[in-house]
């Protein structure tokens, strides 16, 4: 009698068998949980039945390759050939994927982990511990979104210009290496942040929230660290062959990024989301220059937004910008400057 032998009996003999097109993507969801990230950030849902992967990507949308490269990617990320699965990777859909994972983390799982510690821990004003872990997870939890949206808003604008046929004077190597640092930072908050909890706060009537709390944090340390190495690797290999290609192939001029930035601020007199976390920085009481290493652009750069901020607002002094982000919950009380 023949029979199919389940995905996840195959991978007890083979932890590098690899996701086939062909395989029901319900078996590949039971193999590895962590699959269920992915199908989020490729915009997949729930509900395909007994479809194929090849099935529920094309459904969606979603370019089949590249979901499976991702996929084996995750699921053994050590024992990648680099090589081999550029050749597979559709670039737009992976910066879709990133852009996505990007916004997994951001909005959803680090705010999550939050209002879970809140509950966990004991925020009283005397307890200076909870406080000081509370206050170190909101550094690293800032560390990480103005890594990410560095990379929305400098990297993968540059890599779409490479898709459209166009370069500039920047290099992709260039542009990365302004927050080469930041994944290793980033790793590192995270791996301190979950030490301290463990050695140092009190074992106490909350323990079981909080090793929920530890097991969150373990988990994205975990997904984060594979999502920074993808970068690193298989997404940079990706857009250094574009750039070489397109380079090759003598491509039309482009922008810089902050001449880009420049010049793309709306005519209306609704700030743009840049123009507001420039009103941020001001409120926070920071310099041009200080604003200006915060965000990654230049100190010109900076000034030509507070010139176009007073110019929609009519408003020119620092207090005045401050009391407008207060009131439209720009910042809060505790966040400016005294």
């Amino acid at each position: 009698m023949n029979f199919v032998v389940p995905l996840h009996q195959k991978n007890k003999d083979t932890m590098t068998e690899k996701y086939h097109e062909l395989d029901p993507m319900s078996d590949v969801i039971s193999d590895d949980y962590r699959m269920l990230q992915m199908l989020g950030r490729f915009g997949i849902t729930l509900g395909f039945g007994n479809q194929t992967v090849g099935e529920t990507c094309k459904a969606a949308g979603v370019d089949v390759t590249t979901f499976l490269t991702v996929v084996n990617y995750v699921k053994d990320a050590a024992h990648a050939h680099i090589n081999e699965m550029v050749e597979q990777i559709s670039l737009p859909c992976l910066i879709r994927y990133l852009k996505n994972s990007h916004s997994y983390f951001v909005d959803f799982r680090l705010p999550n982990i939050r209002r879970k510690l809140l509950e966990a821990i004991d925020c009283s004003s005397s307890n200076q511990i909870a406080m000081l872990i509370l206050k170190f997870y909101d550094e690293y939890a800032a560390e990480v979104a103005r890594h990410m949206k560095y990379e929305d808003s400098h990297v993968h604008p540059f890599v779409e210009n490479l898709l459209n046929g166009k370069v500039g004077a920047e290099t992709f190597d260039t542009v990365v290496r302004q927050h080469e640092d930041n994944h290793a930072s980033i790793e590192k908050s995270i791996a301190e942040l979950k030490n301290i909890i463990i050695k140092y706060y009190p074992n106490d009537n909350a323990a079981q929230l909080m090793g929920e709390v530890l097991m969150d944090i373990f988990m994205t340390e975990e997904d984060l660290l594979t999502h920074c190495h993808m970068e690193d690797t298989l997404f940079a290999e990706c857009v250094r062959r574009l750039e070489f290609q397109v380079r090759q192939n003598g491509g039309s001029e482009v922008e810089s990024s902050e001449e880009y930035e420049e010049k793309s601020t709306p005519a209306s007199n609704d700030l743009s989301e840049r123009e507001k976390d420039i009103v941020v920085q001001v409120a926070k009481g920071l310099s041009n220059k200080e604003i200006a290493d915060r965000l990654f652009i230049s100190v010109n750069t900076v000034m030509t937004h507070r010139r176009n901020i007073s110019r929609k607002l009519q408003i020119h002094s620092p207090a005045a910008l401050t009391i407008y982000a207060l009131v439209n919950g720009l910042v809060n009380l505790d966040e400016i400057a005294v």
